[in-house]
């Protein structure tokens, strides 16, 4: 009976895949909230000192382009390894992407009606959350064959950049247990960007992607 019920429980709304993306909405909802507090209070952003900064420094000169490339590439490789490892950066896809990188570009086109308004700063950040949660919820459900499943590991939020260098060799083992030619890709990758001193996750991802390309996991 208690097995019945914690079945039940875990098939729940709120442990299912669209929960996950209401929660991503509801966050980059407020950071995006938070990046209006600053513009026009100067202060409340969701970001780290160095980070606010290129955007303040594009408020003062109006060139927007360091914090929109720098937010928008953040943006951009967290949400692809998001599904794929199974854990979403908050620091680097919403913070900065959404927080940052997201602002500058509005800002850089001469578009300041989402951050003057706190209302319209509120539905901005959660329209954008809604389809970054969506992407993320596709990417997760039509890899490895559509499996509903990252080898075992949900999505999960919360980890940062001071804790993201150790997931380099958490990811290499990911990509073994999934299969020979993917362990061999991430393994291949992680070292070469060790020796180019960059962060192996990034490399591990890469080179298990590419040689996935090739060698396909089949799951039935």
């Amino acid at each position: 009976m208690e097995n019945q019920e914690r079945q039940a429980e875990l098939t729940g709304f709120w442990y299912s895949e669209w929960a996950f993306v209401i929660f991503v909405a509801m966050l980059s909802a407020g950071i995006f909230a938070g990046t209006h507090m600053y513009y026009v209070y100067h202060i409340g952003a969701f970001n780290d000192i160095a980070i606010v900064a290129m955007l303040e420094g594009g408020i003062k000169t109006g060139a927007y382009g360091a914090a929109a490339a720098f937010g928008a590439s953040f943006l951009f490789a967290r949400v692809l390894e998001g599904p794929l490892v199974g854990i979403l950066d908050i620091g680097g896809s919403l913070q900065t992407g959404i927080g940052i990188g997201v602002p500058a570009m509005l800002l850089g086109m001469g578009v300041t009606a989402p951050l003057t308004s706190f209302p319209l700063a509120l539905a901005t950040g959660g329209l954008l959350g809604v389809i970054i949660g969506t992407i993320i919820v596709l990417i997760r459900k039509y890899t490895i064959s559509g499996n509903s499943s990252t080898f075992g590991a949900d999505v999960m939020m919360g980890a940062g950049n001071a804790s993201g260098r150790y997931l380099g060799p958490l990811i290499i083992i990911s990509a073994a247990m999934a299969s020979i030619p993917v362990g061999l890709g991430a393994v291949i990758g992680a070292g070469l960007f060790y020796v180019w001193q960059k962060p192996i996750a990034g490399g591990a991802i890469l080179g298990a992607m590419l040689l996935g390309a090739f060698f396909p996991i089949l799951i039935k």
